[in-house]
């Protein structure tokens, strides 16, 4: 961390310690640096402006990046030196009312990290070595890492990591998840991870448009970070010591061992596994995935709606869809798109990105969405090909691929399209049911 950034968290510290009015504000910058600067007045009276009456309710690292672009817009026009720090401030941060939407939440009370271990039923000194997440030195992996890990192949080309927690872990997080994370709302234009939400409800929402476009956010969830989760944490209240505990317990720094199969990968991409983030493959990460995007998928679902379109968002894809008016825009749309979503802490795929107009076949997570929701017509095809060779020929000449349980791979393709298209479901259905499972 720079020198600029531990001063900034210096004065966010010291500043949250106050109750935000203007004099406290010039009083807490004297307190740091032993002195007062020219330009503390006007940098107080901004940062006063762009916070309001919700100065306590951001965290100190928000705090301290509003100040550094409050200092780097004065450095435009005038030169301006930070002085050393002189005193770090160890008073608490003064903590507002909770507001009435936090109240009506009811969620645990946890004052101190010893309350939150007696919630977690696990001792303080547990809790410590669980969020610790210290990066293991050398290739080997020992049993005491809290994750496995596994490369799965993307359909895009590359590898993707997926971080599984082990048990004791896993209980640890599915507790926060189920009492903590399940009680917060999402966006209600996030359709993935939800109950009552699915690929299909994402995908309805965008059939029958003069033209929609599809785009990718890129290593959605290694692009989250501790401090976003940190931040998140305490503006539901919970103290800096209880709310970084529960972050650390909900993010992985991925050890250099597991690295051994990931072959070719950028250097951006390994640096966001190595630095504390989400682990796919955690119960906790998809809620807290649709929780840090909440603040995008508000910007974004206005920018729709500013050209009359709809947007919705499955985990990392992202949807719009829109009249003639909407197609006029479509093709600088993309650009605002990427620009808000890199503001967010996102960063768009835009190999990925589509535009589908009327003329082309729009499909929306896989799913044909021209008239209405249905599955493509090839992939209906093929599978209603596999399922009339296993009528005639047994279902063992179809599995080419050695599934286990080839019955219940073909009954869950056919749940799937039932789920989309009940009328060609049943007609698999009862192909199914025809074949003869008899060895």
């Amino acid at each position: 961390m720079n020198t600029e950034k531990l001063t900034a968290l210096a004065l966010a510290d010291t500043m949250l310690a106050t109750d935000g009015s203007l004099p406290n504000l010039f009083a807490a910058c004297g307190r740091v640096f032993n002195a007062s600067p020219l330009w503390v007045p006007k940098i107080c009276v901004a940062l006063a402006e762009r916070t309001g009456d919700n100065f306590h309710y951001f965290s100190r690292h928000e705090l301290a990046d509003i100040l550094l672009e409050l200092l780097d817009r004065a450095r435009e026009e005038t030169f301006i030196e930070l002085p050393e720090v002189r005193h770090y401030c160890v008073d608490p941060p003064v903590r507002p009312p909770m507001p009435a939407w936090l109240a009506a939440l009811a969620l645990p009370s946890l004052p101190t990290v010893h309350a939150l271990a007696e919630w977690l039923n696990e001792p303080v000194g547990a809790l410590e070595w669980f969020a610790d997440q210290w990066r293991l030195e050398g290739g080997a992996r020992t049993r005491l890492q809290h994750y496995n890990y596994r490369w799965l192949p993307k359909r895009s080309g590359g590898l993707r990591l997926i971080e599984i927690p082990k048990a004791r872990l896993r209980r640890i997080q599915q507790k926060i998840l189920r009492q903590i994370l399940d009680l917060l709302p999402p966006h209600p234009s996030a359709h993935g991870f939800r109950r009552g939400h699915s690929c299909v409800t994402h995908a309805k929402l965008h059939a029958g448009q003069a033209i929609v476009i599809r785009m990718d956010l890129k290593d959605f969830f290694p692009s989250i970070q501790f401090s976003r989760i940190h931040a998140l944490f305490e503006k539901l209240g919970y103290t800096a010591s209880v709310a970084g505990m529960l972050a650390r317990l909900c993010v992985n720094r991925t050890p250099h061992g597991a690295f051994g199969e990931a072959g070719s990968m950028s250097w951006l991409e390994r640096h966001a596994l190595k630095s504390p983030h989400l682990p796919q493959g955690s119960p906790c990460s998809p809620a807290l995935a649709n929780l840090c995007a909440y603040r995008l998928d508000i910007r974004l679902a206005s920018l729709a709606r500013s050209l009359g379109a709809t947007y919705s968002r499955y985990a990392d894809d992202l949807a719009f869809s829109g009249g003639p008016e909407f197609a006029r825009a479509g093709d600088r749309f993309h650009i605002q798109v990427a620009a808000i979503a890199l503001e967010e802490g996102f960063r768009v795929n835009t190999r990925k990105t589509r535009q589908m107009r009327q003329g082309v076949r729009q499909q929306v997570t896989g799913i044909v969405v021209n008239a209405h929701p249905n599955v493509g017509r090839d992939e209906y095809d093929k599978l209603k090909a596999i399922l009339t060779n296993c009528v005639r020929h047994g279902p063992a000449s179809q599995n080419r691929e050695s599934h286990p349980n080839f019955q219940a791979y073909l009954a869950g393709r056919i749940s799937y399209m039932k789920m989309v298209n009940k009328n060609r479901a049943v007609k698999l259905q009862r192909l199914l049911d025809a074949v003869s499972w008899a060895s």
